[in-house]
């Protein structure tokens, strides 16, 4: 359930009315704190937190299926060096006790080619359902976000959730690739394929803007598409794309900062330390994507004179009702 206060659709607004420089005049002109606090509290009562759960669990049930089909392609390119590079990256980024596990699996070729063959096909398959399922909950929350109560039909809107899966969600996860695992993956190609010092330094210093670039037009696109109402153009979304991509590489540093470097976290879940992990990754990363989605619903709804987030608490303690009321209420009871 939502009770954020819903933010009309902008029909009657120009273009050049919701511009990236009308965005900047709207938010200094209510202040960037009061505009945070606001944006916080319409996350809050449009079910940000539950959301994000749920939008994580679901991105877990997709990054899996990929990392299965990439495990088939370890195996295809076998010992060549192609699949050393994805073998070395793959334990590189993998933390903690989890690395013997991973080691142990990629090592593993009893099965030969059939067996990789059936793990890229049916990995693929899966990881894209699955990711077409996280785009249907991004949908969900966004709406709820806006003050949007019902989603598309269920053919439009998986239908749609299919196609933002492959323009949206495959540019972040290859940001997020590129982010989490763009060190080991220049590391085990100069290792195998005797690149020079110079060509690590570069792509050392390309692969974060890239990455960059990848997830704000990411989130762009979802912030655009995903939400069941007239979005403004892309130029106004920018600030709240900007916002969720910094809360998201923040969360994704740190937390990789800190399942490196702090023992405690790999003795408590063991094997299971890439599996949390993950999890832990993929709730942030949901609090983040819908943290820049109510930034940037608050900040559209300031534009056009919708100042408060929520709607009003219409509860009240029952020793401050009226007696009178409640003595009607039992005897119609």
């Amino acid at each position: 359930m939502s009770s954020t206060q819903p933010v009309p659709e902008t029909r009657l607004m120009a273009d050049d009315e919701l511009s990236a420089d009308d965005a900047w005049q709207t938010l200094r002109r209510h202040g960037g704190w009061h505009l945070l606090r606001d944006a916080f509290v319409r996350f809050r009562y449009g079910d940000g937190f539950s959301h994000a759960r749920a939008l994580g669990l679901q991105l877990c049930l997709a990054v899996v299926p990929f990392l299965i089909a990439l495990t088939g392609l370890i195996t295809d390119l076998g010992v060549r060096k192609g699949g050393q590079v994805l073998a070395e990256t793959v334990v590189a980024i993998t933390p903690g006790a989890s690395a013997d596990l991973v080691t142990e699996l990629l090592g593993n070729r009893e099965h030969g080619e059939d067996a990789g063959d059936l793990a890229l096909v049916l990995g693929l398959i899966t990881g894209l359902i699955a990711l077409t399922s996280t785009m249907a909950q991004i949908e969900r929350g966004a709406n709820r976000i806006y003050g949007v109560e019902r989603d598309r039909p269920a053919h439009w809107k998986y239908l749609r959730a299919a196609v933002l899966a492959v323009c949206a969600g495959l540019p972040a996860l290859l940001g997020f690739l590129m982010l989490a695992a763009g060190g080991p993956m220049g590391a085990a190609v100069q290792h195998n394929y005797a690149w020079g010092p110079v060509a690590k330094d570069i792509w050392n210093v390309v692969r974060w803007p890239t990455s960059l670039a990848l997830t704000v037009f990411a989130v762009a696109v979802l912030f655009r598409h995903a939400p069941r109402r007239r979005q403004p153009g892309l130029s106004w979304l920018l600030f709240g794309a900007g916002i969720s991509t910094v809360l998201w590489w923040l969360a994704s540093v740190l937390l990789a900062a800190y399942v490196r470097f702090s023992d405690a976290f790999g003795q408590t879940y063991g094997a299971l330390t890439g599996v949390m992990a993950l999890l832990l990754w993929a709730n942030l990363t949901g609090i983040a994507l819908f943290g820049g989605l109510a930034f940037a619903a608050q900040l559209e709804g300031l534009r056009i004179g919708v100042r408060e987030p929520a709607q009003p608490d219409l509860w009240e303690p029952e020793a401050q009702r009226d007696p009178e009321y409640d003595t009607g209420e039992m005897t119609a009871l």
